[in-house]
């Protein structure tokens, strides 16, 4: 049997998909692709492409890519900044969590104080040890955080490359450059249907959660630790469909359950609130993107974290609907 160029690309791109999340190379490969969008994005507003003269398209693509990287990393600086501002940063966080946690147990009812551990050490292996498993495949902290730095700055250096190649190059392809080009398209296309769709959704969360927070609570006077914190949480955790908003959820509880367990069920019941409005936008943007269910969603992250772990996790929604198009393409869905 003939393998055809279409499905040895296929192969490829299957190969390389693996060996991105192996080799944790996930980072440089969405900021990659976020730099690469946005840049087309930019470029597309300010009419780069009718520009008569090629050395003006490139001059105009390098400085749009030289403003995207340098938006990019004052933003990431930033943000680190304000975490350190606030308590020290994302581990200072995650440990503050774990002592809300014990030192609340007395006030809770009973119905949930008999269902927790009763032993202090217990209760932190119980709940905070799997905030601190995780926050290790995170790598921003220890001896891999220099490594990841370095593979998102290359990445962004790639996608930036790859815009100003496509806006300036144009040549003709044999079969199998051109099916290996097609998956690309493909994945960047899922890309951006994905994080693009889902950032909308994940800034809306923030602005409400910042409402919440920042506005509302201080009104009545009460004023939560790591509230800039918890609306970063809020953003970062929302790029992840249905169970990053868990996750932010969780945090927001349990810092208001510090100040007093009436306060967590109010702080629960507003984020009730803005996710039924977050369903309707889940099925309006992300669902109109790629025709996906929650349950699809869910259980294609659930499969790819049992395998790769957090970076599983992350990549699952882009990695689904990228095979989801693959699929309809080929007429088996």
């Amino acid at each position: 049997m003939t393998i055809t160029h279409r499905q040895a690309a296929w192969l490829l791109a299957a190969l390389a998909l693996f060996l991105i999340l192996k080799l944790k190379l996930l980072p440089a490969l969405l900021v990659g692709l976020l730099v690469y969008h946005l840049i087309h994005l930019i470029a597309a507003r300010l009419a780069i492409g009718r520009f008569s003269s090629k050395n003006a398209k490139i001059l105009s693509v390098v400085l749009v890519s030289g403003l995207v990287i340098t938006l990019l990393v004052a933003s990431v600086i930033g943000i680190l900044t304000l975490l350190r501002a606030e308590g020290g940063g994302p581990a200072s966080f995650m440990a503050k969590l774990a002592e809300i946690l014990e030192s609340s147990r007395s006030s809770l009812p009973d119905w949930i104080y008999s269902a927790l551990p009763h032993d202090g050490d217990a209760l932190k292996i119980y709940i905070a040890g799997w905030l601190r498993e995780h926050s290790g495949e995170l790598q921003i902290m220890g001896k891999e955080a220099g490594h990841t730095f370095a593979h998102v700055l290359i990445g962004m250096i790639i996608g930036a490359m790859l815009s100003l190649y496509e806006m300036v190059a144009i040549e003709v392809r044999k079969p199998f450059v051109s099916a290996l080009a097609e998956r690309a398209v493909k994945f960047s296309d899922a890309f951006r249907n994905i994080v693009f769709a889902q950032a909308k959704i994940a800034a809306v969360n923030a602005f409400l959660t910042w409402i919440y927070l920042g506005v509302v609570l201080p009104l009545v006077g009460v004023k939560l630790p790591f509230a800039g914190t918890l609306v970063i949480v809020t953003f970062v955790a929302g790029l992840i469909p249905i169970l990053g908003n868990i996750l932010s959820n969780t945090a927001i509880v349990i810092v208001s359950l510090g100040h007093s367990f009436q306060m967590a069920m109010s702080s629960l019941l507003f984020l009730v609130s803005i996710h039924k409005l977050e369903y309707f936008l889940n099925a309006k943007i992300v669902g109109s993107q790629i025709k996906a269910n929650a349950w699809e969603l869910l259980t294609a992250m659930l499969a790819m974290e049992a395998a790769f772990g957090l970076p599983g996790l992350v990549a699952a929604p882009v990695y689904y609907a990228y095979l989801k198009s693959e699929l309809k393409e080929g007429g088996v869905i």
